[in-house]
């Protein structure tokens, strides 16, 4: 399978995770900030299942310590905080502009897709980049 489908198929299931903890944590919490606890439970189940999937299905990367795998996923984490900056505006925007429900939804669905796009491009380049060793010798 390609990687886009592949990529693009694990994206659709993180979102999914992500707006259905979002749903159900709503749901949970009825209180006046409600909205910022539930997008930060999706955030985070949503990334756990998105590392899991682009580690070993997508860069195909394979970790030898806890160690090492404690590190990724922080770096993981770190390149998504630039792209969970894009989902967040994208769902807060939809949510104050666009009356209804599923307005929010909307946003984080857009936020998400330009957020994915965005951390491939990071993940590929600084996440799970391999190094290329050389002696240092040149000839």
């Amino acid at each position: 399978m390609k990687t886009v489908l592949k990529y693009t198929l694990f994206a659709i299931f993180a979102t999914m995770v992500n707006i259905g903890t979002q749903y159900l944590t709503l749901r949970i919490c009825s209180i006046d900030y409600g909205l910022y606890i539930a997008m930060a439970m999706g955030t985070f189940t949503g990334l756990l299942v998105k590392y899991i999937l682009d580690k070993k299905y997508i860069f195909y990367f394979e970790v030898t310590t806890f160690r090492e795998d404690t590190s990724k996923f922080f770096l993981y984490s770190f390149m998504g905080v630039f792209t969970t900056i894009i989902f967040w505006g994208m769902e807060l925007f939809f949510n104050a502009f666009f009356s209804g429900d599923a307005a929010k939804y909307i946003g984080a669905v857009v936020g998400l897709s330009i957020g994915y796009t965005t951390k491939y491009l990071l993940d590929r380049k600084f996440v799970f980049a391999r190094r290329k060793f050389t002696s240092g010798f040149r000839l």
